[in-house]
C-alpha cells in the first residue's frame, strides 16, 4: 500500500504519517481547547464556527508549506523567531484575558455564567480561531518540521503529495474537533446555571494558552 501511495501521489511511509498526524492532533492545543471552550460556553453551532477558523489556517499553513516557506523557516532562524515571537505574544495574552475575565467573574456575585464570557469566546468565533490556528505553535512546528518529511522531492507533481497528507489533517481534525464540540456541548448547561464554574474553566483554559506561548517562545526547529 505504500508503495502504491509512493508511486501515484509522491508521498512516502504514508502509514507512519497517518499515525503520526493522529497522535499530534490529538494532544491538547490552543486549537482544540479553544473549540472546546467555545462549544461549552456557546453551542454547537458557535462551536463548528470556530472549527471552520481552525481549518481554514491549517489549509492556509498548508500552502504556505507547500509554497516553500517551511524551507524558508527552516533556513532563516531570524524569521523563524519572529513568527514564534509574535505567536507567543498573542497566547499569552489571550491567556492573560481569560485570566482577567475569570478572577472578575469569580468575584462578581449574581453575574449570570452569560455574562462572564471571557474576551477569548465572545466576538467571531470563526475570526478569534483562525487567528489562533495560524499562531498556534502545535501547528507551525508540524508543518515546518514533520508536514514536509514525507513529500518525495522527486515527485513531478508535488501538490498531489501536499492535497493527500493535507486531506488526512483535515479530516482527523475534524473527526477530532466534532467530539470536542459536542462533549462541550453537553457541558453548556451546566457552565449557564454555575457562574464559578465556567470561570473556573476559562481560567483553567486561560492558564494553558500562557503555557503554549512560553512553549512556543522557547521552541526550537
Amino acid at each position: 500500500m505504500n508503495a502504491w501511495i509512493h508511486a501515484q501521489f509522491g508521498v512516502t511511509d504514508f502509514w507512519t504519517f497517518v499515525i503520526g498526524t493522529v497522535l499530534i492532533v490529538l494532544l491538547p492545543g490552543p486549537n482544540s481547547l479553544h473549540v472546546l471552550s467555545v462549544a461549552a460556553q456557546r453551542g454547537v453551532r458557535a462551536g463548528y464556527r470556530s472549527a471552520c477558523g481552525v481549518f481554514l489556517g491549517d489549509l492556509i499553513l498548508m500552502v504556505l508549506s507547500a509554497g516553500g516557506v517551511a524551507s524558508l523557516l527552516r533556513a532563516s532562524p531570524e524569521l523563524f523567531g519572529v513568527v514564534k515571537y509574535a505567536g507567543a505574544a498573542y497566547l499569552v495574552w489571550i491567556g492573560l484575558q481569560m485570566l482577567r475575565s475569570a478572577w472578575r467573574s469569580w468575584h462578581r456575585h449574581g453575574t449570570s455564567a452569560a455574562a462572564a464570557l471571557s474576551p477569548a469566546v465572545t466576538g467571531d468565533p470563526f475570526t478569534k480561531a483562525l487567528v489562533i490556528s495560524l499562531l498556534n505553535p502545535k501547528a507551525i512546528l508540524f508543518f515546518i518540521s514533520f508536514f514536509i518529511q514525507f513529500v518525495d522531492p522527486t515527485y513531478p507533481a508535488p501538490w498531489w503529495s501536499f492535497g493527500l497528507l493535507g486531506l488526512v489533517c483535515e479530516a482527523t481534525s475534524l473527526a477530532y474537533l466534532s467530539v470536542l464540540i459536542f462533549v462541550g456541548a453537553r457541558l453548556a448547561a451546566g457552565f449557564r446555571r454555575r457562574q464559578r464554574l465556567a470561570a473556573g474553566m476559562t481560567g483553567g483554559v486561560g492558564a494553558l494558552f500562557i503555557g503554549f506561548g512560553a512553549k512556543l517562545a522557547t521552541s526550537t526547529l
